[in-house]
C-alpha cells in the first residue's frame, strides 16, 4: 500500500468542522450500523516525537461515535458528548492509515452509548467509550 492510497469504500467526509479542517483529508465510510473515519497519517497530526498525537486520536474517537449515534438514530437527532474514556494503546506513524471503528451500543430518547477502536493500518492504538445526550435538531 502506497502512502497516497485510500482504501476502497472510503470517500472524502461530509461533515467537517473548524476543529478538524486543518486534519483534512478525513475520509469515511458508511455501514448499516455505522460511519468510520480514515486518515491517512501525516506531519500535521503528530507530537513533538513524531508519532500522531493523541488529541488527534480522542477527537477523531468522539466525532466518530457521534456520527455513528446520529446514523443509527437515522439523523432525526443532534449528539452532544458528556462523557468520553480513552485509553491509548500504542503509537501511529506517518504514512500509515488510521481508521476509528465504532460500535453504538444503545441508542435511546435521551442518552446514546457507544464504542470505538482506532487502528493504524491493522494494529488497535486507541480504544474509546462515550455516552451522548440526544437533543432535539434545531429548525
Amino acid at each position: 500500500m502506497t502512502a497516497t492510497h485510500i482504501p476502497a469504500g472510503f470517500e472524502r467526509q461530509s461533515r467537517r468542522s473548524p476543529l478538524t479542517d486543518p486534519w483534512e483529508p478525513i475520509y469515511s465510510k458508511q455501514t448499516p450500523d455505522a460511519i468510520i473515519l480514515g486518515l491517512r497519517l501525516a506531519t500535521p497530526h503528530t507530537n513533538a516525537r513524531g508519532f500522531v498525537h493523541g488529541g488527534l486520536i480522542a477527537a477523531l474517537a468522539d466525532k466518530a461515535m457521534g456520527h455513528s449515534c446520529g446514523h443509527k438514530m437515522r439523523g432525526a437527532y443532534s449528539l452532544v458528548t458528556v462523557s468520553m474514556s480513552i485509553d491509548f494503546i500504542s503509537s501511529g506513524q506517518i504514512g500509515q492509515w488510521l481508521t476509528v471503528e465504532t460500535d453504538v451500543i444503545k441508542t435511546g430518547s435521551t442518552i446514546c452509548f457507544a464504542q470505538c477502536v482506532v487502528r493504524a493500518d491493522d494494529a488497535v492504538i486507541a480504544r474509546a467509550n462515550a455516552t451522548f445526550r440526544v437533543v432535539t435538531k434545531k429548525e
